[in-house]
């Protein structure tokens, strides 16, 4: 029996990275073997052990076979005459097929090492395509590392599209990419590397839509929509780890790519368009329904952000209620980091000054400090009191406003 250390936590170290989780491969063992040495077994489908003192991974060597299409759809052979370089093989890219024996020595057999130092991403074998989640898995460590598709990869790919294999991907694994994808410091590298690979439109076809759409150059130096997206949500990165600010900025301009010829580079609408279509998205993902409400109210209501100096008090406490802030802030600080994000997500305007997000967070407060319980004395019951505590919240609102025009 021979244990080695694989995967994530060897290229994590060679990365100068630090390693959270680390995997072994058992050669030339049984399951019975590692049940006598107490070893406990988890899961049904592959050979895979706890140690019974460090609680870690131990899986046996094995070699896998699809079987169906999508997810789960292997036999997997493990027994003591599976070699480490067969284990090794049937992993997804070569930086993630090295191994290290107890003595520090690096099994290599794919050159994973020097893809490293190339920072260059490649299959090990056609296997690749057995699984289409790799093909989200790739574009991910394309984002976290900042590394390129090797070309014969992205070959690889285009041949899985064609043969309709993403078609299979089931919608929580999908997410489960995506969710992590979004917690890298630079969210659209995941985006580029899939367009980059044809895998965008048929994954996320309401994102890749939008490049190559224009908007007015006075509001937008970049013109691309596709661009700006990508470039709020790294801005989004920047301002927050939140997940929900991050999947709503990513969302918040969807309905551009839709946008009539005819009135471009204007588009007019384009925030009820966004919201269908961060529905379709979320509906086809299944993603959670907080995210999913956040990412409905920023699409409908982020330009007022932008607008808040117009708009009038009434306006302002709508889009408050709309969020209902009231009984969840953090869904209004939520929104105005996206929003922010968004105003941010062009270029020159990376750093300078935003009033109205503090401006927005004084109406609020404003607002919020309306008590209810003078109204009740008041002996007002019911709506009535639901509509005098609206009104005492637009006049504290506009308390603030006036003030402002005054200075």
């Amino acid at each position: 029996m021979k244990i080695y250390l694989v995967g994530g936590s060897v290229r994590d170290q060679l990365l100068g990275l630090p390693t959270k989780d680390r995997d072994w491969v058992v050669v030339g063992s049984t399951t019975e073997q590692m049940l006598d040495q107490g070893f406990q077994p988890v899961g049904k489908d592959f050979p895979v052990f706890l140690h019974p003192k460090t609680h870690e991974e131990y899986a046996l060597a094995r070699t896998e076979r699809k079987t169906a299409p999508g997810y789960r759809g292997f036999t997997v052979h493990a027994a003591p005459d599976v070699t480490l370089e067969q284990d090794l093989s049937r992993r997804d890219l070569t930086i993630n097929a090295i191994a290290q024996a107890d003595d520090g020595t690096l099994i290599d057999p794919f050159n994973g090492q020097q893809d490293i130092k190339d920072k260059i991403l490649r299959h090990v074998s056609s296997a690749f395509t057995e699984d289409p989640v790799r093909v989200l898995r790739i574009a991910r460590f394309a984002a976290r590392f900042d590394f390129t598709m090797a070309d014969e990869t992205k070959v690889l790919i285009r041949k899985m599209i064609d043969a309709k294999e993403l078609d299979h991907l089931v919608p929580e694994r999908v997410w489960q990419e995506l969710e992590k994808a979004l917690s890298v410091k630079r969210p659209s590298l995941f985006f580029m590397a899939l367009r980059d690979a044809g895998a965008l439109a048929t994954l996320f076809p309401e994102v890749d839509r939008l490049f190559g759409v224009p908007q007015v150059p006075k509001w937008h130096p970049e013109i691309d929509t596709g661009i700006h997206v990508m470039l709020v949500i790294d801005q989004a990165a920047r301002l927050s780890n939140d997940i929900a600010v991050r999947f709503a900025a990513l969302c918040h301009d969807l309905g551009k790519g839709t946008t009539p010829q005819h009135i471009l580079p204007q588009h007019i609408g384009h925030e009820a368009r966004s919201i269908e279509l961060t529905q379709i998205l979320c509906r086809r993902l299944r993603i959670p329904k907080e995210i999913e409400i956040l990412a409905l109210k920023v699409a409908e209501y982020h330009t007022h952000v932008h607008l808040l100096f117009e708009l009038k008090p009434v306006t302002i406490l709508k889009v408050i209620e709309a969020l209902d802030a009231f009984r969840r802030p953090k869904r209004f600080e939520q929104y105005l980091l996206a929003s922010e994000a968004d105003f941010r997500g062009r270029p020159g305007y990376e750093n300078t000054p935003m009033p109205s997000i503090e401006l927005f967070k004084q109406y609020f407060s404003a607002a919020q400090a309306v008590e209810v319980q003078p109204l009740i004395k008041q002996g007002l019951q019911g709506s009535e009191i639901a509509l005098a505590l609206q009104k005492q919240r637009v006049k504290a609102i506009a308390t603030i406003k006036t003030s402002l025009i005054d200075s």
